[in-house]
């Protein structure tokens, strides 16, 4: 071949410098050359900037773009395991018959064949072990490439719909709703809807519990015992996660839930009949004689001025949605106080009329076992972080996060709770807890999700026939993200005191959190925002986070085999839609084998 010729022979070679530059410039934010690589014939138009931009922190440059970086901490046989896993997550005749499959594996194999199958593939990826004990050496090497814990101990009951539905039934009625069963509840929302009484159904990513008794609400606060003591045995500032259906009846939770709605969209009610409804929920205020005035009309008897007379406004004459529901708090000493409209009589009438004796009771054991628990976060050096639960609990949720969030955030966040910002009242929700925390001196801590029930709820409104309240599509879902976001990143920026988690599989939220913290002089070191993602999911986004010095958790199930697998079908569940966006992850995981196959390391084991 002449010489002329061989230069030729390279132009593959540089035609992929190129185009590795072309990628360098777009993940560094420069302009594009113009014109093709050397020896293409194309000309060359060097960039000119307009301007010097201020150099970047290098603190919070974390490429999540390297599966090297990613992935050291994977043996092969890990990223092979995974790359099968999620890509059998992907097919949907798999994954809508896995309980099926899984069955039929299980007749085939025999339980202890069986069991170490999933041990192979399923329960290896999403599970990190069956007891404290053996979950202790992946806490550990997680930890030692900088990823902390979020503990959860995901066992549930293996029933069958038609079990879920006698035992939720069996639970719904109380002392205070016999008697009542003629009424017709002024919210559809909690409304008892006979083809949802399975609250499992539809739900992606959390256990389900069942109520049987009071007893067994003990007994899963003692498996939460456990669980706090094996975070604080396993890893320093570690998490641990609990459901408050566990800790007590879910159908109190439904009826305290109604309540505090009915109770704050009276409020709206009232803002909208004075003209003062326009703005944000924390804008909206009440001048205290034009309520009074309001309320008489309406037919109240009490006096609502004489109970906020004795400082008890945060404004001396105006009253808005925190002072509003300050009464709730107030309601075994102001009762008279506490009346709504009926939406069928247009007579205002007791709100609590259903609220008897015997759900206070119920009340009162829920936030003792919670305090048990708090108390017990507190000596193991462990945080708590309260799922967040389907809409028609977690009003009755949230108000008893505050209430223990009152008692042990005074220094700083133990306990965490979780905002789903799939709702369209997420932002509102978030803003009232910060102000909230604000006003009474404790430390605000949360945890931000996009949501976990979004088909179910989207049902439920469906066939009982309220309105939907989910957002309509994931972008405005991730825009509401953002802005919570924002807001807690603010408020945490104002005073130094708020924590929040950012729970997020979405690099694009990653990436626009550490543009936050960066302007905002928030450093990692701060450990004032942490971030989360699910065990054996998103390895590239947490230990390149875990790496450059950021708090970052897993968020870890663990249990025997034979119990966590009804959480497995979930996670299967949940992974088909993730994977269908996920064509990034494995890329990056091919790449990563390829390397390692290529360069001699396919026996490759991770280094400390």
């Amino acid at each position: 071949m002449s010489a002329r010729a061989r230069p030729s022979l390279h132009w593959p070679l540089k035609l992929m410098s190129y185009h590795r530059t072309l990628r360098a410039c777009a993940r560094l934010g420069l302009g594009v050359p113009f014109g093709g690589p050397k020896g293409s014939r194309l000309t060359h138009r060097p960039v000119q900037p307009s301007h010097t931009p201020p150099a970047a922190d290098p603190r919070f440059s974390v490429d999540f773009d390297q599966p090297k970086e990613a992935y050291k901490s994977k043996a092969t046989l890990e990223l092979l395991r995974n790359l099968l896993v999620l890509k059998l997550c992907s097919y949907d005749v798999l994954v809508d018959n896995n309980k099926q499959l899984m069955d039929l594996s299980k007749t085939l194999l025999g339980q202890k064949a069986f069991e170490q199958l999933m041990k192979m593939t399923f329960y290896g990826q999403f599970v990190a072990g069956e007891d404290h004990l053996s979950i202790k050496p992946l806490i550990q090497k997680n930890r030692s490439f900088g990823v902390g814990t979020v503990l959860d101990y995901s066992v549930e009951e293996d029933i069958c719909q038609e079990e879920a539905e006698r035992k939720e039934t069996g639970s719904h009625l109380s002392v205070s709703e016999k008697g009542h069963s003629g009424a017709v509840p002024s919210d559809r929302s909690f409304v008892p809807h006979c083809e949802s009484v399975d609250h499992r159904d539809g739900v992606m990513s959390a256990p389900s519990y069942f109520y049987a008794d009071e007893a067994k609400c003990d007994q899963h606060m003692d498996t939460f015992i456990k669980c706090i003591q094996a975070a604080g045995g396993s890893s320093e500032d570690g998490f641990t996660a609990i459901k408050m259906t566990a800790l007590g009846r879910p159908p109190f939770l439904v009826q305290f839930s109604e309540v505090l709605v009915k109770w704050r969209h009276f409020f709206s009610f009232l803002t909208a009949k004075l003209g003062k409804d326009a703005g944000e929920v924390l804008e909206q205020k009440l001048d205290l004689e034009q309520l009074q005035a309001l309320l008489t009309k309406l037919g109240a008897e009490g006096d609502i001025r004489s109970w906020f007379a004795s400082g008890k406004l945060h404004s001396s004459s105006t009253i808005d949605i925190l002072d509003w529901n300050s009464l709730i708090d107030e309601r075994t000493k102001v009762p008279h106080l506490l009346v709504v409209p009926n939406l069928q009589t247009g007579c205002l009438e007791p709100l609590l009329s259903k609220f008897a004796e015997e759900e206070e009771q119920q009340m009162k054991r829920m936030l003792q076992r919670l305090e048990v628990l708090a108390k017990c976060a507190v000596e193991n050096r462990v945080r708590l972080m309260v799922d967040a639960e389907q809409t028609y609990f977690q009003p009755a949720i949230n108000w008893l996060t505050l209430e223990m969030q009152r008692i042990f955030n005074t220094d700083h966040p133990i306990i965490f709770n979780t905002y789903q910002c799939y709702l369209k009242e997420a932002f509102d929700n978030v803003c009232m807890d910060v102000e909230l925390s604000r006003r009474e001196g404790w430390c605000f801590g949360a945890k931000l999700v996009r949501g976990a029930y979004l088909d179910q709820e989207r049902s439920r409104a469906e066939e009982i026939g309220y309105e939907d309240p989910i957002n309509p599509d994931y972008e405005t879902t991730n825009c509401m993200y953002h802005r919570c976001l924002d807001y807690v990143l603010e408020e945490i920026e104002r005073n130094r005191k708020a924590n929040v988690m950012v729970a997020s599989h979405n690099a694009d939220t990653v990436k626009h959190t550490l543009r936050r913290m960066e302007e905002m002089g928030l450093a990692p070191t701060d450990k004032k925002v942490y971030f989360g993602q699910l065990l054996g999911m998103c390895d590239q986004i947490s230990f390149p986070l875990g790496q450059a010095g950021f708090p970052v958790y897993k968020y870890v199930p663990y249990g025997p085999i034979s119990e966590v697998i009804p959480y497995l079908f979930r996670r299967a569940q949940e992974n088909r839609g993730v994977m269908k966006g996920a064509q990034a992850e494995r890329e990056l995981l091919w790449t990563e084998l390829i390397r390692r196959v290529t360069s001699a390391e396919i026996f490759y084991t991770h280094a400390l």
